[in-house]
């Protein structure tokens, strides 16, 4: 990966919606080599999809929160793939420090969280966690 692939993924992270003829004029390379970095870059795996990001008054109704998680041993990877295939985990980051993991979670109501906290609690590998809610967003 070169400084033009880091900028052209700095542009797509920005807006992924530029167009390639948009891309190219402010990376000031031809359209056809926007095209080709862009499929380079999703063949390799460095570019693995795109997203929408919503303003967070968008989703007033959504509990979000952090989980800090601790695991027993050496069961790491088997915690992070039953936190994988969670509907209402979001993100997971190892750490290092006091805690392992730290997954971020996402419910539709307080009920909803409470019923995500007790049922992650429950997967075989976790030692024990604690988890807060993020009332405000500020970037």
């Amino acid at each position: 990966m070169d400084d033009t692939d880091r900028e052209l993924i700095g542009l797509l992270r920005d807006n992924a919606r530029l167009s390639t003829v948009a891309l190219a004029a402010k990376l000031r390379v031809a359209r056809a080599t926007v095209q080709n970095r862009i499929a380079r870059l999703e063949k390799d795996g460095t570019i693995t999809g795109y997203t929408v990001r919503l303003k967070p008054a968008a989703e007033a109704a959504r509990i979000r929160a952090l989980m800090s998680v601790a695991v027993e041993g050496n069961r790491a990877m088997e915690v992070m793939t039953a936190l994988r295939g969670h509907p209402n985990v979001q993100a997971l980051h190892s750490t290092n420090g006091r805690w392992d993991i730290v997954a971020e979670l996402r419910a539709d109501t307080l009920e909803a969280f409470d019923a995500v906290l007790r049922t992650i609690r429950q997967i075989d590998g976790i030692a024990t966690t604690e988890t807060s809610i993020l009332l405000s967003t500020y970037k």
